[in-house]
């Protein structure tokens, strides 16, 4: 039964990846609302059932759209299949707890935040907006201990963040302000301390092998926000570990 239902979290995952895609394309554009149906972005044919299904098409018509042969994203597929994985993950590790609905809900902001990092690099406001009273009223249903933790961690988070910007002179964006507010938020500060710290990690490991690829120079700017949204995904999933970890070899 067990195998089962991480299997329908999975599937699901599956889907919603595929919505989440296109979110995290169009938000920026503002054509997510599009009165059309599932359409091709060069032909604009609309798509049958059949090249909607997640991942299977893709590899099926070989990552080309059956009327103009014109390439289709790799970010379908793959983050179709990272949102099945991690929404299969998520269950496997909370069961239907709380943190199963906390984590749903990282998962459906962060995949559209990196679709549109990556390909326009922005963060969308929209985005942030929509979710955020979500997770405000999650944490006053579930707070944090003490509740004025969520509130630490957020005005932390904007001003360190907000120093940053200020000193480097663009090196992070608003919406990197934002993001990094909103999970300050939502974490509070001990475990905003670890989101940070790993995402600065994740972010200057990624453009190690990016220069060593010779995809990017030192002057390359790199969107930051899937980064972001991995170190986030990290805490939840192993935070308390990590910082436990680290309490008992320093302490």
């Amino acid at each position: 039964m067990q195998y089962f239902i991480i299997l329908t979290f999975f599937l699901y995952g599956l889907v919603f990846g595929s919505f989440f895609n296109v979110v995290g394309l169009r938000v920026p554009t503002k054509s997510l609302f599009n009165p059309k149906r599932s359409y091709c972005d060069t032909c604009e044919r609309t798509l049958t059932w059949k090249e909607l299904i997640p991942v299977w098409s893709f590899a099926v018509q070989k990552g080309r759209c059956r009327g103009c042969r014109q390439s289709i994203s790799p970010l379908y597929p793959v983050m179709e299949l990272t949102t099945g994985l991690l929404f299969a993950f998520t269950y496997y590790l909370t069961g239907f707890s709380p943190e199963l609905m906390l984590g749903l809900l990282l998962i459906s902001l962060i995949i559209p935040v990196t679709v549109s990092d990556i390909v326009y690099s922005r963060i969308p406001n929209r985005l942030l907006l929509f979710f955020s009273p979500f997770f405000i009223l999650y944490r006053i249903l579930y707070p944090l201990s003490p509740f004025y933790d969520s509130f630490i961690g957020a005005g932390f988070a904007f001003l360190l963040v907000l120093l940053i910007i200020l000193l480097s002179k663009g090196g992070m964006g608003v919406g990197d302000l934002k993001y990094y507010t909103l999970f300050g938020f939502i974490f509070g500060f001990s475990h905003f301390l670890l989101l940070f710290f790993l995402s600065t990690l994740y972010g200057a490991l990624a453009g190690g092998i990016l220069m060593k690829m010779k995809k990017a120079g030192r002057k390359t700017k790199i969107p930051f926000g899937p980064y972001i949204g991995l170190a986030a995904l990290t805490v939840f999933y192993f935070g308390e570990v990590i910082i436990s970890w680290y309490l008992n070899l320093f302490l």
